[in-house]
């Protein structure tokens, strides 16, 4: 999976998901003010992110995440080791 599939589905999920205006997601902006998901949102999109891709993320996964760039980074690494 390339960086731009994860982008793409990641993406997806925001809007689909999360009723996130698709136009808002840039990969500089900071995810957290930019979607303003709280705690229960968090938890929502951990289990997306794990039933879409096949990954586990825990808390500590986000802790130096702050754009999206940073968040779609995470999931390819994730990927990369799983396959490992």
């Amino acid at each position: 999976m390339t960086i731009e599939d994860i982008i793409e589905k990641v993406n997806e999920i925001f809007v689909d998901e999360f009723e996130v205006d698709g136009d808002v997601i840039s990969p500089e902006l900071n995810l957290k003010d930019t979607l303003g998901l709280d705690s229960l949102d968090y938890v929502d999109l951990v289990v997306s992110i794990e039933a879409n891709f096949g990954v586990k993320l825990g808390e500590a996964d986000f802790v130096g995440i702050a754009s999206f760039q940073d968040f779609y980074n995470l999931i390819e690494t994730k990927i990369q080791n799983a396959t490992k």
